[in-house]
């Protein structure tokens, strides 16, 4: 049964494949900007769009809310040209309100939620209840958030109501253009939390868990068109190729729920 479970998760992806081809026309460069919570299945779904379809992508990677130079509000602010936007659902809104993004092109990818790591062989600590989390964060000496969509909701949501949100002024920081997962490895911080799916991929961490669903967030990680964009159909292309249920395992693996089912 497993082996035939596999054949048909092939003969999907094949299928998916062989359709996104076949609608293709003649091959155009879409540009994308992407956040860090859908990058890891970005990454692995690009190359299999461009060999079947023709089309080449060209990636740009940023959070999806803040300042720093790299966000993708800092890209839009300095006149960045996009044919397509991937980020959190909170980002997605503001630059729509912003008059940035076409309105009602809005297409749900994934679901995301925050977790949380330690640098490989230090001990695990304790997140299995909300009163468990909270002693673990007053408990540790260094904590690392990222600075897009989970980070804010840590600082501005999670800490006071667990109300610690004057001692982790402290210990906490904000990490700017860097994923939190690499400031835990080198040591830099004794927790890290971000996005599930921007955490499982360093080998040099430990995956505590997830945050207690009393304290959780989950985000969707969303697409739009962007105003002006020059290659508004094949982007939707694109898109399509994203949400289908073919993809889906892909999407899963890599810590994500996807909108699409298998």
């Amino acid at each position: 049964m497993k082996f035939l479970n596999t054949l048909t998760r092939r003969s999907l992806l094949a299928s998916a494949l062989l359709a996104v081809a076949s609608l293709a026309a003649q091959a155009a460069e879409i540009r994308v900007v992407t956040s860090g919570a859908f990058t890891e299945a970005y990454k692995k779904l690009v190359p299999l769009y461009e060999a079947a379809s023709g089309h080449k992508v060209i990636s740009a990677y940023g959070a999806s809310i803040g300042n720093a130079p790299d966000s993708i509000p800092s890209r839009f602010a300095r006149g960045e040209k996009f044919d397509l936007v991937i980020l959190s659902e909170g980002g997605l809104e503001a630059l729509m309100k912003d008059g940035k993004l076409v309105p009602g092109s809005r297409v749900d990818l994934a679901r995301s939620q925050i977790g949380v790591a330690v640098r490989k062989g230090t001990p695990k600590p304790d997140i299995s209840s909300v009163e468990a989390l909270k002693q673990t964060l007053l408990n540790a000496k260094s904590v690392a958030y990222s600075a897009s969509a989970s980070g804010t909701y840590l600082s501005t949501e999670m800490f006071p109501k667990l109300g610690i949100a004057e001692q982790m002024q402290k210990t906490a920081k904000k990490i700017m253009s860097e994923r939190v997962g690499a400031v835990v490895a080198r040591g830099d911080a004794e927790l890290g939390f971000q996005q599930v799916s921007e955490l499982i991929y360093f080998k040099e961490l430990d995956f505590v868990g997830t945050l207690p669903n009393a304290v959780q967030q989950t985000i969707f990680f969303s697409s739009a068109l962007v105003q002006g964009a020059e290659q508004p159909e094949a982007a939707m292309h694109l898109v399509r190729f994203f949400t289908s249920p073919a993809v889906a395992e892909i999407v899963s693996g890599t810590g994500l729920d996807p909108a699409a089912k298998p």
